[in-house]
């Protein structure tokens, strides 16, 4: 038998910037999780694609389930976060040297 959770404590690097963590700390990212989050094994890791505008090809962020109280997540349940140290390569990727056509030297 599952039991929805009320709470769930996610975390994410704290290399995360400013803009980053305004993104996944929104009510919409937040809803967006609700949906798409599935198994809530402590101690898990999910990467999930965050915005990022018109500017950018990605930032995908890695969570890891630090603790909840139930086994799914339900339509209800608040999603706090918290930071951990860990490694973070999400960015601007289409507009920096890393960029998928940084070998031939085009922009789009």
């Amino acid at each position: 038998m599952t039991r929805t959770a009320t709470r769930v404590v996610l975390s994410y690097p704290a290399e995360l910037s400013k803009w980053g963590r305004d993104q996944v700390e929104s009510d919409r990212y937040r809803g967006y999780l609700r949906k798409v989050v599935d198994d809530l094994t402590v101690g898990r890791e999910f990467e999930e694609f965050a915005d990022v505008g018109c500017c950018g090809d990605s930032l995908d962020v890695c969570f890891r389930i630090e603790s909840t109280d139930g086994d799914e997540m339900g339509p209800d349940t608040e999603i706090d976060f918290t930071t951990r140290e860990a490694e973070h390569a999400g960015g601007w990727r289409v507009q920096s040297a890393a960029g998928p056509n940084a070998e031939s030297g085009q922009r789009r």
